[in-house]
């Protein structure tokens, strides 16, 4: 199990590998998962957004957590499974589930959609802080429809069971107070502000564009921990131009599109309503390969 004190570094939010008739790609997952696993990131979500968790059914979760236990057996990081949805009933389920499969967190997200009060949002977060595994917070306004407050952070932080949180708010306004308050990790999930969060407090990210610049990530993580700030920004400054091509069209589309394009996994299929990249997006991103923009090939 986690606890707040494992809680950093960098987590990896991985995709969900489908072949072109919309099955699972277990193998092409596999072969993804050993590439991340020679890097010494600090643990793997299953069943993220970058996973395309709203199309993955619950039995495709368990196929994918039992290969990624299998896979990492010999180098056991810690595994946290997505198991919010905007239904408190049904993410209880899900969580125990998690927790009966061997998660050692689980990610819950802000309810979507039905725009929940803030003390909805707090009642629905105790009620799955008391299922018994870690929980992080995960905080998405762009995506639910809905922004907690500092004070409804702060009071979800405080409960047994949470861990921390993933931010996502789009700035380091709630990283920074939750850091002055002595709040616990705080783990920034917008790829973009990742060094500017670090030096806001943030305690490391789960980073959908760790999936292809791992070492470029690690590097500033370490960087940053040293206390060594400004080599920290000049490398990150260097991965600036790929992270904005990668979410120029939605996560997890372009990673998908390199990550094929790279031999990791056999297609770049997404479930629908995603879709793949623009043909002018593939153009923006064979540029960058050919002109080695980043150095991640």
């Amino acid at each position: 199990m986690m606890n707040e004190r494992n809680l950093k570094g960098i987590f990896v939010p991985v995709v969900t590998p489908f072949q072109t008739n919309n099955e699972l790609d277990l193998d092409s997952y596999q072969k993804y998962l050993r590439s991340l696993l020679t890097h010494e990131i600090q643990g793997l979500v299953v069943n993220g957004t970058t996973g395309e968790a709203p199309t993955v059914c619950w039995d495709e979760v368990t196929s994918l957590v039992e290969l990624t236990k299998h896979t990492m057996k010999n180098n056991p990081i810690p595994l946290i499974v997505g198991t919010g949805t905007n239904d408190t009933m049904s993410t209880l389920k899900r969580t125990e589930l998690a927790a009966e499969l061997g998660a050692d967190a689980v990610l819950i997200v802000v309810p979507y959609y039905n725009r929940p009060s803030q003390e909805g949002i707090v009642e629905h977060f105790r009620a799955v802080a008391q299922v018994g595994i870690p929980v992080i917070m995960y905080e998405v306004p762009s995506r639910t429809g809905v922004r907690i407050t500092l004070d409804t952070a702060r009071t979800i932080l405080d409960m047994d069971g949470v861990i921390g949180l993933k931010d996502c708010s789009g700035n380091t306004e709630l990283v920074s107070e939750l850091t002055r308050l002595s709040s616990k990790p705080v783990l920034c999930g917008e790829d973009i502000y990742f060094h500017s969060m670090l030096t806001a407090g943030a305690s490391g990210g789960i980073l959908a564009s760790a999936s292809i610049e791992t070492a470029k990530f690690l590097q500033v993580f370490r960087l940053a921990e040293e206390g060594r700030d400004l080599e920290a920004m000049t490398v990150f400054e260097s991965m600036v131009p790929f992270i904005r091509l990668l979410f120029k069209e939605s996560n997890p589309s372009p990673l998908k599109w390199l990550l094929a394009r790279q031999g990791l996994i056999a297609s770049d299929h997404v479930r629908l309503p995603m879709s793949v990249i623009s043909s002018s997006l593939q153009e923006e991103m064979e540029q960058m390969l050919v002109s080695n923009l980043s150095g991640i090939m």
